[in-house]
């Protein structure tokens, strides 16, 4: 990326003006990415150990697998689920609060006496898997944003402040011979006036 700029004090103090906004922010953008990478790993972690719970469950109830083709798996439906929203690191992030069920009214007298413990299993069960969808969607919301901050990072130490850096010696070198051939005029000027002072 070429900066552009002008040989003049004006862009000098600017190139500068940016130089020093870029070099204070990279410390903080850097911060923020670590944070995010921690934050990813973890929002990663908890889906893992989420999915690992949700196998264990599964497992738990395959001897029942027979049982549930009697049951009505309609009895349970999720109503709603209650977000709320937590900055981490700069980024909006939901944090899942609580989930409603609605459970269909049945008979306790004509369905089988496990119902009540069906339609309990099914409740945690949506719970873990819910919750483990939320971790993932977190978990690329988060990497998406650590993504984001880690090419701003990279533009800035890589391609900025180098392009600034070298911007500003440009400019600085520029004005420094100007001003150098500026006083070398003048010297040979004033040698001229002497010497057709001394001739006269």
């Amino acid at each position: 990326m070429a900066i552009k700029f002008q040989y003049n004090k004006t862009s000098l103090q600017e190139m500068n003006k940016q130089l020093r906004i870029r070099k204070r922010a990279l410390p903080t953008l850097k911060n923020k990415e670590s944070a995010l990478r921690v934050e990813v790993k973890r929002a990663k972690d908890h889906a893992m150990a989420l999915e690992e719970k949700l196998n264990a469950a599964m497992r738990e109830y395959d001897d029942m697998v027979r049982l549930w083709c009697e049951f009505n798996p309609t009895l349970v439906s999720i109503r709603d689920v209650e977000l709320n929203i937590k900055k981490i690191a700069g980024v909006k992030t939901p944090v899942l609060n609580k989930i409603h069920f609605d459970i269909k009214p049945f008979s306790l007298f004509s369905q089988p006496v496990w119902y009540l413990d069906g339609v309990s299993i099914l409740e945690r069960l949506a719970t873990i898997a819910i919750e483990r969808e939320f971790y993932l969607a977190k978990m690329n919301l988060l990497d998406h944003a650590r993504k984001k901050t880690t090419q701003k990072v990279n533009l800035y130490e890589k391609v900025q402040i180098p392009g600034y850096e070298e911007a500003v010696l440009k400019i600085k070198r520029f004005l420094e011979d100007e001003e150098n051939l500026s006083k070398s005029s003048q010297k040979i000027l004033k040698n001229r006036f002497d010497q057709m002072e001394a001739g006269l």
